[in-house]
């Protein structure tokens, strides 16, 4: 690497006053003092002294060259000035209190870290752009310079690789900036951004998040398992079926027959099976039955659909939690650096909290009332908190039994959720009938049972909780996290019911050949296709009710508020579009996709097509039925809470479908896994064909001789990023100190060139 040829720009001198634009400052402002000048400072401290001084702190070379002495013989009067600045008595109280002698100061001017910065990276190759540098303008053109000065001085291969990246970076970002055109419904974001600020944006940036992880998961599941199965049951490529092991397995657990798709069929029949499922949909490839292709043989290439159908589900699931996870992280800093004391909060507040991508009347002035909500929000914390503080031991034990009290009606009232839900799931799946004389609405009632009985359950707890909370006596602010996370409970908790009580169902046996087949046969032939048929019925009337009360509630309340002149009416008012209880809709949506994506491998077509309609939906009701929510929400805020609920969700949908694979036998008589025990067992059965060798290895490494020093390792790993984060934290903690004591000698420097001028 070519040394810089660029002489120094300043180099401090041997002896210099430390600090020279705080002096030049404070002689400026005492210029004239009782109609006089000041007298010349007086000369610069004997080189002894500050010889002495860079030895305790370490040496010449040293961060710590320049310093001043805290001798009052040797001080000049403005080392003595500075020594009163109040970062200054700070840091002495600190060291005195730690029982430190050491009374030396850092005086580093910022004129000089910049020119020491400016000469570092100058005298190197560098990858970023002068734009991501902490520098001034100036800083960055004397920079630019230096760079441009030293390319001369460069090799033609280094020139050539100095050139090639540059040209690179530039060509990234003219594609990332061309992309940026092509993203889903980008004007519609940017005009909802407009007209209602970063918020109410965020939820609709998350719905395109949403569509866009659907529409990847049902091309995995399309490429992967669709595509093959259908290919080869069309006779394009050869292929074989799966086969169970017929000297393990009762003849009665082979026999699928699927009823209504036979004889005369009245039309009322062909709606009642695409709302549910059943009949003419339930042997197509939209169901778990369907896939029954074991081998696909493309040429000399053997292409195993049990094993791509089990690791394409593994596939989805995996790149979900990633992508949620990279995501979240990006809110989680934002969030992080929101995280401050409640004085920054109020500055920033005061002096940052408007929102510039509004250019819509009514939304400044929602904005204007929001931000007005926030600091009475703060103002109420301040004397909830004092009045905590205030409390009594006898009010203390009231508050806590109070609250001992409610938390037990919560689980009351989330008992009989449950419960209403695990005796709507047994009475459908015992009523349920494919009798062509029995009526539409009675069928179609007893088939949507659980999912109307799980929506309504979703509907009226919320309404409970957000009265129970006003009694509890929290904060406005965990009044608000509480309630939501109470919300995502039973939302989610909702679906878990729903899995537990088809599975009891499903395990349940009463005679020995049940018992052979490991499932009950006789109600649930094919159980993976019926539990997909739960969730695809699940997705359907959670779209039906979005849907009908965006029509059928939404618009007619506009019209009536807008219209009529009754004060009932006048009173209602608008709907408000509030984005927690939108989110959950969403996260409720696509845990139930997750789910039954391993049942019903195009359910993430669906969801697609449904959350592309929501848009719309939304979109409408927000510009013309409902007005924005009167509590504030953060673009940051709201995105890493959004993602935060939508992991909670992917962790739910993990553990169905891993006790799904590892513990309930596969049906015997339908799906890709009829020849294993259970779905998991096809890959211990493909690591039996590799080679010894590679076999051996595996077992290894799934062995406790590998895991216990690889637990290790990892327990190893995370203690050094926690040190690491550790001590981020304390660096954060002192710079924070920093802009908190430079604020503190700004304040007294002003107090000081006021007493100048007044007395002079």
């Amino acid at each position: 690497r070519p040394r810089c040829h660029q002489r120094p720009l300043a180099s401090p001198r041997p002896g210099s006053q430390p600090g020279p634009r705080l002096s030049r400052l404070f002689r400026r402002g005492k210029r004239r003092v009782g109609g006089g000048r000041l007298p010349p400072p007086p000369p610069t401290p004997p080189p002894g002294s500050m010889n002495e001084a860079r030895g305790a702190q370490g040496g010449p070379g040293s961060p710590g060259d320049e310093v001043f002495v805290l001798d009052a013989q040797n001080a000049s009067p403005t080392v003595t000035f500075l020594q009163e600045l109040p970062s200054y008595q700070s840091m002495l109280r600190r060291r005195t209190s730690t029982g430190t002698h050491d009374h030396h100061s850092l005086a580093r001017s910022t004129s000089e870290e910049s020119r020491n910065l400016i000469e570092r990276i100058g005298c190197r190759e560098t990858a970023k752009p002068l734009r991501e540098y902490a520098l001034s303008i100036a800083d960055k053109r004397r920079l630019r310079n230096i760079q441009e000065a030293n390319i001369k001085y460069l090799s033609g291969w280094d020139q050539w690789k100095q050139i090639s990246r540059k040209s690179w970076r530039k060509f990234v970002e003219e594609t990332k900036e061309l992309s940026s055109y092509l993203k889903l419904w980008r004007h519609d974001i940017h005009s909802i951004e407009g007209k209602f600020g970063t918020g109410i944006q965020s939820y609709f940036s998350f719905l395109r998040f949403l569509v866009l992880l659907n529409f990847v998961i049902f091309l995995l599941m399309f490429s992967f398992v669709m595509l093959p199965s259908t290919v080869s049951k069309h006779g394009v490529f050869n292929g074989s079926y799966v086969e169970p092991p017929l000297e393990s397995t009762e003849p009665e657990c082979t026999v699928y027959i699927v009823s209504g798709t036979k004889g005369l069929i009245y039309f009322h029949t062909y709606i009642i099976d695409l709302l549910s499922g059943t009949g003419f949909l339930e042997k197509t490839s939209l169901f778990y039955g369907y896939y029954t292709v074991d081998t696909v043989y493309f040429g000399t290439v053997r292409y195993r659909v049990p094993l791509a159908y089990l690791l394409t589900t593994l596939a989805y699931l995996s790149l979900s939690l990633l992508w949620i996870v990279k995501r979240s992280v990006e809110g989680f800093k934002q969030s992080l650096v929101r995280n401050e004391d409640q004085f920054q909060s109020y500055c920033n507040k005061i002096f940052a909290g408007w929102d510039f991508c509004i250019t819509d009347v009514n939304a400044a002035r929602l904005k204007h009332s929001s931000l007005q909500y926030e600091l009475k929000t703060d103002l109420e914390e301040e004397r909830l908190r004092q009045r905590v503080a205030e409390r009594t031991t006898q009010e203390k034990v009231r508050i806590y039994c109070l609250r001992i009290f409610l938390n037990l009606i919560v689980l009351a009232v989330l008992s009989a959720c449950f419960y209403a839900i695990y005796r709507a799931t047994v009475y459908s799946q015992e009523n349920i009938s494919c009798d062509k004389k029995i009526k539409l609405e009675d069928n179609l009632w007893i088939q949507y049972l659980p999912s109307i009985v799980i929506t309504m359950a979703n509907f009226i707890a919320p309404l409970i909780f957000s009265v129970l909370i006003k009694l509890e006596d929290y904060s406005p602010a965990f009044e608000i996290r509480l309630t939501l996370m109470r919300c995502v409970f039973v939302r989610l908790a909702n679906i878990g019911v729903l899995l537990f009580s088809l599975w009891t169902r499903i395990t349940f046996c009463v005679d020995q050949k049940c018992q052979a087949c490991g499932y009950n046969y006789k109600l649930y032939p094919c159980w993976e296709s019926r539990v997909g048929q739960e969730m695809y019925k699940l997705m359907i009337f959670d779209f039906i009710i979005i849907f009908a009360v965006t029509v059928f509630v939404d618009f007619p309340r506009k019209l009536l508020v807008t219209h009529c002149s009754w004060k009932a009416c006048r009173w209602c008012g608008l709907q408000e579009f509030d984005i927690p209880n939108n989110v959950l809709e969403m996260v409720y949506g696509q845990t139930i996709c997750w789910i039954g994506t391993f049942y019903c491998p195009l359910l993430p077509a669906i969801a697609t097509i449904k959350y592309f309609i929501i848009f719309y939906v939304k979109k409408i009701s927000l510009m013309h039925t409902c007005k924005p929510s009167s509590r504030p929400f953060r673009a940051s805020s709201s995105n890493f809470f959004f993602l935060v609920v939508l992991l909670i969700g992917l962790i739910l949908a993990f553990i169905p479908l891993g006790l799904s694979m590892t513990h309930i036998r596969s049906s015997k008589a339908c799906g890709p896994f009829v020849y294993f025990t259970h779905s998991w067992d096809v890959i211990a059965y493909t690591i039996n064909r590799f080679p010894d060798v590679l076999k051996k290895v595996l077992n290894s490494m799934a062995s406790e001789a590998f895991a216990v020093p690889f637990f290790m390792v990892l327990c190893l790993i995370m203690f050094y990023f926690m040190a690491l984060a550790g001590a981020h934290k304390r660096v954060v903690n002192q710079l924070r100190e920093q802009l908190v004591m430079e604020s503190r000698d700004k304040l007294f420097l002003i107090r000081k060139l006021t007493e100048a001028q007044r007395l002079s």
